[in-house]
């Protein structure tokens, strides 16, 4: 009965694409590892070479969102009873403020290494590289997890709904790093080093603002 349910439950195919693209661009905007490193790519390489590392980036992150979504559809039963999803969008809420403090006290330009101008690399392999460096880093499951949670961004049974919601989520990352690269290629001449930590503040006070505003009309 309640799968027949979940089958005619009307689900906002367009809002769920809007919060993919939210999704997959805020899971990307932090300067950590691989932001430094396509910045870097950017500057150094070209800003194709840099997008491209950012295209690699977006297929794991991808990866991970449809891991983190397939394990909350799992235990869909539970999560859905009124006190769990409470406790679940307030704990939620806890991890995004976590994780704008982190962002705000971070400092990403100390992963910044001296490369030399030759051996860009082949396309291919700087997509590569982007890709496995974003897929050592398994602790973004809680990110998606809590921004998931927050927007009620699973909906089980509806499959080419949430099909088209991970799709957006990885063009939500598309966007962010074609966005970042343009800039960057743009702005080179005037590129400085402590632009990188600045940003990192202004996104981590945006998300810390968020998640006080979020955790509290949840408590109301």
């Amino acid at each position: 009965m309640r799968t027949f349910y979940m089958w005619i439950q009307p689900v906002d195919t367009l809002e769920l694409v809007v919060k993919g693209i939210f999704v997959g661009a805020i899971a990307s905007a932090p300067m950590g590892p691989v932001g430094v490193l396509i910045v870097q790519r950017t500057l150094k390489k070209g800003r194709w070479y840099g997008f491209v590392t950012g295209v690699g980036a977006a297929l794991s992150d991808l990866i991970y969102a449809v891991i983190t979504g397939v394990g909350m559809a799992m235990v869909l039963d539970l999560i859905e009873k009124p006190s769990n999803l409470y406790w679940l969008k307030v704990i939620g809420g806890f991890m995004l403020f976590c994780f704008g403090i982190f962002c705000m006290m971070s400092d990403p330009t100390k992963e910044m290494r001296p490369s030399g101008a030759n051996g860009r690399g082949t396309l291919f392999h700087n997509a590569g590289t982007g890709f496995l460096l974003t897929l050592s880093n398994p602790l973004i499951i809680f990110l998606f997890m809590a921004m998931m949670a927050r927007l009620d961004f699973v909906v089980p049974e509806h499959y080419w709904s949430q099909a088209l919601g991970y799709t957006s989520i990885f063009g939500g990352a598309l966007l962010w790093w074609f966005a970042l690269t343009a800039i960057v290629d743009k702005a080179r001449a005037h590129f400085q080093v402590r632009t990188i930590r600045f940003f990192n503040r202004v996104l981590g006070l945006i998300v810390v603002i968020a998640s006080l505003v979020a955790v509290f009309t949840t408590v109301l």
